[in-house]
């Protein structure tokens, strides 16, 4: 799958004069070697990691393998293949109503899923939980398979779990996902008045969740949070922190996309020695393009009502309504907006590198969880070299373009573990406080 290592890359480019000659600097400094590699070798030499995949979902719901054709999904072996996909973090996402009760039940049924696709494909697969692990993989030529769950509701107000899941291998966790926890506030319902929330944007329970996650090498994750809560994360995280999927507020104005501000932060996160954190762009359409956003506003009455008619219909029926289902409706309406150009992720991406620094930028895409469309001639892991080919004309360096599709993120997953190291030498353990359930909100 990976034939030719980025130093190899760079080696040969160094060996012949011609091309040297023609190198320049780009515009966030590293040096221009877009003469001398084509995107191709320049993509096909990176170790490519997606920070956000929703697969997981289809492993349970609908009994995918990873083997099988692509059908409606965006992931599978052949598409990881063809677009030089080295590494990603598969979500452990449980949707809060439909399984409101059960949330680590489901938690596990989905961690199960994924460590299972491992041990089914293991000529292709390294199911993995470290940095050197990806760069084994890569050595090995396999795709590095890594989890995150994505929301603390998987928690239920447990440290234990928390720390059960990092034991079956979880990564990294959002701190909420569109719905407010209890002890972090979600971007989600940040202003329904209807909903608890935090007075800091982290509850005690909550800076002992973010020191448990450091002290144990688990990665902050702050997409989804809300803007108090984002703050506060960065308080309090003696490691940097990611946005594993989200984009820049500025190009859309989506509460779930952070300002400059934040992002410039997110450069900054971690302690006084960090070389700071991450933001992991959504290729989501909704998050990159605000004309398309404004389409999807002034549909969601409509969408809505087609939700609430089908769950009516699957009560009547005595059936059980899945995130599937309701996928399939939220399909159904967005195929009905024009996807936006792909020059609209880039966009995206140039502007967190210009605001954050090229350091501070990769992809989180969210490929098979995106309820709406993906930009045009993005449909599937397969496509990921164009982001390379466009990244390139837009002038991006071949280092530069090594950076955002892998490096920067690897370089803060070894921070992260640095840091856990550190705290886990400590003589003094940190005293910790226990959530009540019964503060938990109702979703």
């Amino acid at each position: 799958m990976l034939h030719i290592s980025f130093p190899a890359a760079l080696a040969l480019v160094l060996a012949v004069p011609a091309m040297t000659s023609a190198q320049s600097t780009s515009n966030h400094g590293a040096a221009h070697l877009g003469a001398a590699l084509t995107p191709e070798q320049v993509h096909r030499a990176a170790i490519v990691i997606d920070t956000h995949e929703d697969t997981p979902q289809r492993l349970v719901d609908d009994h995918y393998d990873l083997a099988d054709p692509l059908g409606s999904g965006q992931v599978n072996l052949d598409a990881i293949h063809k677009g030089n996909l080295g590494a990603a973090f598969f979500s452990i996402w449980v949707e809060p109503k439909l399984y409101q009760g059960q949330y680590a039940h489901r938690t596990l049924e989905l961690i199960d899923a994924v460590r299972n696709q491992a041990a089914r494909h293991p000529d292709q697969i390294r199911f993995t939980t470290t940095a050197e692990g990806i760069l084994e993989a890569h050595r090995e030529h396999k795709f590095a398979l890594l989890m995150g769950i994505e929301g603390g509701h998987s928690i239920e107000h447990s440290l234990a779990l928390l720390r059960m899941y990092y034991d079956l291998g979880v990564r990294y966790m959002t701190l909420t996902w569109s719905n407010s926890n209890g002890w972090a506030d979600s971007s989600g319902d940040a202003d329904d008045p209807t909903v608890p929330h935090t007075a800091e944007g982290l509850s005690d329970f909550g800076k002992d969740v973010v020191y448990e996650m450091n002290r144990l090498g688990m990665i902050v994750d702050v997409s989804h949070v809300s803007d108090k809560t984002f703050y506060r994360t960065l308080i309090i995280s003696r490691a940097p922190v990611i946005a594993s999927h989200s984009g820049a507020r500025a190009l859309c104005d989506a509460p779930r996309n952070m300002t400059d501000d934040m992002l410039r932060a997110i450069a900054r996160s971690g302690g006084p020695d960090s070389k700071g954190g991450v933001v992991m762009v959504n290729f989501y359409s909704g998050f990159i393009s605000q004309a398309y956003r404004n389409a999807q506003i002034a549909q969601r009455p409509e969408v809505l009502k087609a939700e609430q008619a089908l769950r009516d219909k699957f009560k009547a029926e005595g059936r059980t309504l899945t995130y599937g289902d309701l996928d399939k409706v939220d399909r159904e309406y967005a195929d009905r907006i024009p996807r936006p150009p792909l020059s609209d992720l880039i966009d995206q991406i140039d502007h967190i590198a210009k605001v954050a620094g090229i350091d501070h930028v990769g992809i989180g895409t969210d490929f098979d969880g995106i309820s709406g469309q993906l930009p045009q001639g993005i449909d599937s892991a397969a496509d990921l070299p164009k982001v390379t080919e466009a990244l390139m004309a837009r002038g991006y360096s071949a280092a530069d373009c090594d950076k955002i599709l892998g490096r920067n993120f690897l370089r803060v997953f070894q921070e992260i573990e640095q840091v856990s190291h550190q705290l886990q030498s400590e003589s003094r353990p940190r005293i910790t406080v226990m959530q009540p359930r019964s503060a938990t909100p109702a979703h």
